[in-house]
């Protein structure tokens, strides 16, 4: 790898390559349910030659090795020598995995590990028309498909050629010596010479003919070579400036026929128009295909030659094109996007929160304040908090869809393995929220999708004997609600059964009989997110070791959300998780214990009422309250956290604030409500680190310290 490259080239390749290859194992996913997807084919392969070209320029000959032989399998593919098999599909996403891995090493600066030659050899079976073996081929480079593009491309002038045409063309002309040469020359009006080179390059006379062939004689004459920018006003550029394109030839080495890095801009500026790279321009002729193009892709789709070794035509014109964008785009237009560090990022979030700590507490010196003028200040500065919250919040917001990118695969490999039939459908994948929750979310959707698989869908065998079709269906949705993301695994499988769930809890002796018994169905269902509880009898790679569900409900719970289990035998079972938009900043309800305030999450809050403590009950040892004939447990959470309070005589009447975890509602008994409050959340000192109950501090409106509940965790440990 060129270590010493230019760090914003390397970037640029990194953020740009890093995108498509995310993109590419969807792709891939969904062109095995959708083989005649012509679309999906060239957007596919446009994202390998992408990867291939960036990767090229930056000497990366193990990914662009990998890359090619991908590359050329799409190409046959597209042009309807194979069709797509699941075995096909196996060696391609195969080969992703070995590209994703050298693509991580690129991004560690570590040298990329070549993917097995054993794989590569397949990928180029794959590459060669179906039913055509090695020995069957022919001993120069196969034929290219660019005969059929260039007569059309000829027959029909819009005046600008696509990416994939102008990639084609290149190939008709560096295969000169083969068939593909030959054809391409001969369906194009027999262009003199182009065929007959001894050279792989293309030179300069070729080029031309063939753009005259396109565009009509004569309208890029003379303004190929030029060295000047082209005026879009002139019908082309002024004698006088012919010798200076001479001399530029010269000074590039004399007769030779190799373009410049000039000459390939100019060239670029008029297929695509100044500062319009032909990413545009493809996505504006198909916007399904999301995959990004660069300027660079063109020369670099030399498929006929070596990948390991670039020639100087393909590579040259690459480096140009890279160097050469951001400069034309900046005449054209002002950037509109700028890469920032996330940690500069964390930081404004952090300031934002000290600004909502200084609004706070000047909302609470104003309201004790008769002047009106001091009044109008803080409402004003509390309008623009506000607005400046929000505005920070949404420049950490991304769209669910980085997580959600990843199940096609996921499902795709475990159903295969597990010789199921799934398919596999997602619901708001725009949906955005913070940055830190999308990589925190990752692993607990794994690990539920992965289970919805294994144990909620049955074999195809079994769901036809009941009924359903052979192939099951996955549902995987997310939603904003207000302040908070609803998020949905739903399986149509064969459900969960509360009895055998009852049956395994005393087995694990989680419960005895008697308390199992007692158990709601809602309350078994939730019994899967217990450490070590699996209703697998065996197990596999997959499950049956009882680790994971139990990981998920603990990273949730420390997310400050909520998970939900709902089931019906037969039908399937649906998981639900409820988490709050950002991390950073909070929604509380503040109350009092004695004269110590703490923050209780209102995602935990369902309701508050008054109460006559003189009414409550006493089942199995434990206070309840009987609310619209529902019973909750009664905890006075200010004998935990407040113990210097404990030999005072408790008042008659109190406030009961009913909080919930999941399906399960408890009533914590408080002395005082002071109000909803937005709080930004401080870790715990050192010393405090791992305090039961306790999930962070924060600055109240007083200036008080008030500290941040832990729902689950605190009825964990006291309850």
């Amino acid at each position: 790898m060129a270590f010493d490259a230019d760090e914003e080239i390397l970037q640029d390749f990194l953020v740009e390559a890093g995108e498509i290859l995310e993109l590419l194992s969807e792709q891939l996913v969904d062109l095995e349910q959708h083989p005649e997807d012509s679309d999906l084919l060239n957007a596919i392969f446009r994202g390998f030659h992408t990867v291939k070209g960036g990767a090229g320029f930056l000497q990366l000959d193990a990914l662009v090795n990998c890359c090619h032989s991908a590359e050329n399998v799409f190409d046959t593919l597209r042009n309807h020598k194979r069709t797509v098999t699941s075995d096909l599909m196996d060696v391609v996403l195969q080969a992703l995995d070995n590209v994703n891995a050298m693509f991580d090493e690129v991004r560690n600066r570590e040298e990329p590990t070549p993917a097995p030659q054993s794989l590569i050899a397949t990928l180029d079976q794959y590459a060669l028309p179906e039913g055509e073996s090695p020995v069957d081929a022919p001993g120069d480079s196969p034929a290219r498909p660019a005969d059929d593009a260039v007569a059309a491309a000829a027959e029909e002038d819009h005046g600008d050629i696509t990416d994939e045409e102008f990639e084609q063309l290149l190939d008709a002309l560096e295969d000169g010596k083969g068939k593909a040469g030959d054809s391409a020359c001969e369906d194009a009006g027999s262009i003199e010479g182009a065929g007959s080179s001894s050279s792989d390059d293309i030179s300069d006379d070729e080029f031309e003919d063939l753009l005259d062939q396109l565009h009509g004689k004569g309208r890029f004459s003379g303004e190929v070579a030029s060295t000047d920018v082209p005026d879009p006003d002139a019908g082309g550029q002024p004698e006088a400036e012919k010798p200076a394109a001479a001399d530029d030839k010269k000074a590039s080495g004399g007769d030779s026929d190799l373009i410049t890095d000039d000459e390939f801009e100019r060239l670029l500026d008029e297929l695509h128009g100044k500062g319009k790279s032909p990413a545009h321009s493809a996505g504006d002729e198909k916007p399904g295909n999301s995959a990004p193009q660069p300027a660079s892709d063109g020369p670099a789709a030399n498929k006929s030659e070596p990948a390991t070794q670039p020639t100087e035509a393909s590579a040259r014109p690459t480096a140009a094109a890279k160097a050469a964008t951001p400069a034309r785009d900046s005449q054209a237009q002002a950037e509109t996007s700028v890469r920032v560090d996330t940690k500069r990022l964390d930081d404004i979030m952090n300031m934002v929160g000290e600004l909502v700590l200084v609004r706070n507490r000047l909302q609470r010196l104003g309201s004790e304040s008769e002047d009106s003028e001091m009044h109008k200040a803080v409402s004003n500065l509390d309008v623009v908090t506000t607005d400046l919250q929000s505005a920070v919040m949404a420049t950490r917001m991304q769209p669910i869809k980085k997580v959600f990118g990843r199940f096609p695969r996921v499902v795709r490999d475990l159903a295969r393995n597990l010789k199921k039939e799934i398919n596999l459908v997602m619901h708001g994948e725009d949906t955005d929220l913070d940055k830190n929750l999308v990589e925190a979310l990752a692993d607990p959707l794994v690990h539920l999708v992965r289970n919805s698989v294994d144990h909620g869908i049955e074999m195809p065998d079994v769901r036809e004997q009941a009924g359903k079709p052979r192939q099951g269906t996955v549902t995987l949705s997310a939603e904003q609600e207000g302040d908070h993301i609803l998020l949905s695994i739903e399986d149509d499988g064969g459900g969960m059964d509360p009895e055998k769930l009852r049956r395994k809890a005393v087995e694990k002796g989680i419960y005895d009989q008697d308390a199992a018994d007692r158990l709601t169905d809602n309350e078994c269902f939730n019994l899967i997110f217990a450490a070590g509880f699996s209703t697998k009898d065996q197990i596999s790679d997959v499950s049956g070791r009882g680790v994971g569900m139990d990981v998920v409900k603990t990273k949730i719970s420390q997310l400050n959300g909520q998970v939900h289990v709902e089931s019906k035998p037969g039908k399937g079972t649906a998981i639900r998780i409820k988490v709050p938009l950002t991390l950073a900043i909070m929604p509380t309800l503040m109350i009092m214990l004695g004269n110590q305030s703490f923050a209780l999450p209102l995602v935990n809050v369902v309701e508050i009422f008054h109460l006559d403590l003189s009414k409550k009950n006493v089942v199995d040892g434990r206070e309840c309250i009987v609310v619209r004939d529902k019973v909750f447990p009664l905890f006075h959470i200010k004998r935990w956290l407040v113990p210097s309070d404990t030999g005072t005589a408790e008042p008659e009447n109190a406030h009961v604030v009913i909080v919930a975890m999941g399906t399960r509602q408890v009533g914590f008994v408080v002395d005082q409500l002071v109000g909803q409050e937005e709080v930004v959340i401080k870790p715990l000192g050192r010393a405090l680190q791992g305090t039961p109950g306790m999930a962070g501090a924060t600055i109240t409106g007083d200036g008080r310290i008030a500290l941040i509940i832990d729902v689950p965790s605190l009825l964990q440990h006291y309850g």
